[in-house]
């Protein structure tokens, strides 16, 4: 589902605006620590400049400290309800579509408007360009250009007709061009478009335990800075016994309770769950559905992933890519026969045999008379297909078998032949290179054997390098024999594999992984998956698999993709990367407000008779203009921060596959050295902006 919303949607923005404005609550603020403690700040300031209106003394500064304290927490609480938002807008709007839409129904050949609500399993309806498809269904007439990128996130239009593998169509998706007659197949409320829905809208978004962790970490630091910030008080009270001190600079509660505000932790304190929620929104525009965001966050810690050879690592279907004649017979009477062989034969890797005869020698099956042919299909059972060429009275003139070794072997046995030694030659090699030998006979005479092969997926071999790069294991399981499991794993470079798999071993092997301490993710789609999605730190469940399965994972890929698997350790690892810039950002900020302020705020004590500043005003690097500018600038800093940091909480860190120490420097230098950087520059600007617009002096 790729319906993105912008930062600056109207409809999103209000939304925030009313839900940031009902969370000034004390029940919603005491959720987060640190900003309770700057909530409490805004209302003890804001107390003190009411006492001092009903004596009529009411100070311009104090007041503007109490605006922009309340300000502080008005950001914090936008910034997650913002966060929120989106992600309820992505289930609104299809809901809107999903009960407001008219719809054509054919009745008796004539077209009726109803409401969506209204179509029932069975209903035809008629779709022309512009319309969006009201429910699944399937193309029983006409061809049109589909849209399905609010489903799929593939931004190329597809064609949607009837008869064949293309016509199956999905509710919501918009038709481009032309006009379809579709057939309902999904009962009301069943939709694919209604799964999403009631995923999303069921998703929990519960605090993690690294959050917690962090939490209580800076809700530590808080403490501190509350016991320094204390204590400052008293140094001040007996510093202005100084002779020479300025009273009227004297740390009164105001300035003492934004002073705490500025050194606190504030910023990541007020992003962090914008960070967490954006990470479940951005695994949505993936097509997948977090059930909580402790999933999402596992997937970042995740250090071990369980890949399905078939449909992850390979294409799933084994292809024909070579024929190997017995020494006595040439490879293109070989492909002919195999052709031939392969005829009535529906599996993909018989219609692979037919292709690879016709690409590689021209051959087609037009030059067969199948009047005098007797086709045998392809059996589970007998493991072979082939054909019986008749002569005209009837009677088998060629017979031409095609199928596993052993079954061949037998066959020829059978009927009186003998397998020959060299075809053991052709067929060990193939196995040890994680092949698949089909041999071909004509009569009780083996002529060669076909080479079939997984087909590894085009740039999976890059994906789990950057896994490996990552510090992220994998393990291939599959149901095929060591031999061939291990020639497979090499060439996709996967680092170990679990052959001769079965539901078992997969949860054995998970169970045994977590033992030494690993974070495990899998993916699966059935039943007997299930056991192994439930133990998986990350259970991905298929939406095509069974309802067992998507119970059991803490996760579902609506594209029913196995390789999306990575995608999500991707997302998740974002999720991390960005907290933790935004963490290192926000600590920084605290020691460079740290500095900033206390040298302009200590300035006026310890002043010399013939001085105007004292020996503690050399440590105002900055030079700010005034005590009362440098902590009005702080605070509207420590305001402003949060706003401009929502967009990169929201989109996150960009995301790349780096070590661990990688990312650890260039996290120190980007974002410890610009949270540094940042309030020295910030907070200059706004001293001189005040002071340009006569604020403060």
């Amino acid at each position: 589902m790729k319906e993105s919303h912008h930062l600056l949607d109207r409809k999103i923005l209000l939304e925030s605006l009313k839900q940031a404005c009902l969370q000034f609550t004390p029940l919603q603020q005491i959720k987060n620590p640190v900003m309770f403690v700057v909530y409490l700040g805004a209302i003890f300031v804001s107390l003190h400049v009411i006492n001092e209106g009903v004596r009529s003394q009411i100070s311009w500064f104090n007041l503007q400290l109490a605006v922009w304290l309340w300000f502080t927490v008005f950001f914090a609480n936008f910034s997650q309800s913002f966060a929120e938002s989106r992600g309820k807008a992505q289930a609104a709007s299809l809901r809107h579509l999903n009960t407001s839409m008219q719809v054509k129904k054919l009745e008796n050949g004539k077209e009726i408007s109803i409401s969506i609500l209204d179509l029932k399993k069975g209903d035809r309806v008629v779709c022309s360009t512009g319309d969006f498809i009201p429910a699944d269904g399937e193309v029983v007439e006409g061809i049109a250009t589909v849209d399905e990128s609010a489903m799929t996130g593939e931004s190329a239009p597809v064609i949607r007709e009837s008869g064949g593998d293309r016509s199956a169509v999905t509710a919501g998706t918009k038709v481009i061009s032309d006009r379809i007659i579709i057939e309902v197949t999904a009962e009301p409320g069943h939709s694919f478009l209604d799964k999403i829905i009631n995923l999303v809208e069921h998703a929990k978004r519960n605090k993690t335990p690294n959050e917690i962790a962090l939490n209580i970490l800076l809700s530590t630091l808080t403490v501190i800075f509350l016991g320094v910030v204390i204590s400052l008080q008293f140094f001040s009270q007996y510093s202005m016994r100084y002779p020479y001190s300025h009273q009227q600079y004297a740390v009164t509660l105001p300035i003492l309770i934004a002073l705490l505000v500025c050194l606190i932790p504030t910023t990541i304190s007020a992003l962090l769950n914008a960070i967490g929620i954006a990470g479940m929104d951005r695994l949505l525009q993936r097509n997948v559905v977090a059930k909580s965001g402790r999933a999402v966050e596992a997937a970042g810690d995740v250090d071990l992933l369980i890949l399905d050879k078939t449909g992850t690592i390979t294409l799933g279907n084994r292809m024909a890519i070579a024929f190997l004649p017995i020494e006595t017979s040439e490879e293109k009477e070989l492909a002919k026969l195999s052709q031939y062989a392969s005829l009535s034969d529906e599996t993909p890797e018989g219609r692979s045999i037919v292709i690879l005869a016709k690409d590689k020698f021209s051959l087609r099956s037009e030059d067969l008379d199948k009047t005098r042919s007797r086709f045998i299909p392809f059996s589970a059972r007998t493991c072979m297909s082939g054909i019986d060429l008749l002569d005209a009275e009837g009677q088998i003139q060629q017979s031409i078998r095609k199928g596993s070794v052993e079954a061949i072997s037998k066959y020829i046995e059978s009927i009186g032949g003998f397998v020959p030694p060299a075809l053991k030659n052709l067929v060990t090699p193939i196995s040890q290179k994680g092949g698949t030998p089909l041999a071909v006979c004509e009569g009780n005479r083996i002529v060669g054997v076909i080479y079939l092969k997984d087909v590894i997926k085009g740039g999976i071999q890059e994906k789990l390098k950057k896994l490996r790069l990552m510090g992220i294991k994998t393990v291939m399981v599959t149901g095929d024999n060591p031999l061939t499991a291990a020639a497979i794993a090499a060439e996709a470079g996967v680092q170990d594999f679990l052959a001769n798999a079965t539901p078992e071993l997969k949860l054995e092997r998970i169970k045994q992984e977590q033992l030494n301490g690993h974070l495990v993710a899998m993916a699966g789609d059935g039943t007997n998956d299930a056991p192994a999605l439930a133990q998986a730190d990350v259970g991905v469940a298929m939406n095509t698999g069974t309802q067992a399965s998507r119970e059991a994972g803490n996760m579902v890929d609506l594209d029913s993709n196995p390789t999306k698997l990575i995608d999500i350790v991707e997302v998740g690892k974002q999720l991390l990367m960005t907290r933790g810039a935004l963490t290192t950002f926000s600590i920084a900020n605290d020691v460079a407000k740290y500095f900033a302020i206390l040298p302009a705020m200590l300035g006026a004590l310890y002043v010399e008779s013939n001085q105007n500043i004292g020996p503690l005003a050399e440590l105002n690097l900055m030079r700010l203009t005034s005590p009362q500018s440098a902590i009005l600038s702080a605070v509207i800093f420590n305001a402003l921060i949060i706003i401009f940091l929502l967009p990169l909480s929201l989109r996150g860190v960009r995301y790349q596959a780096q070590t661990a120490q990688s990312l650890l420097k260039k996290n120190v230098a980007v974002y410890g050295l610009g949270g540094l950087l940042a309030p020295f520059i910030g907070i200059k600007l706004i001293d001189l902006a005040l002071v340009f617009f006569g604020w403060v002096t």
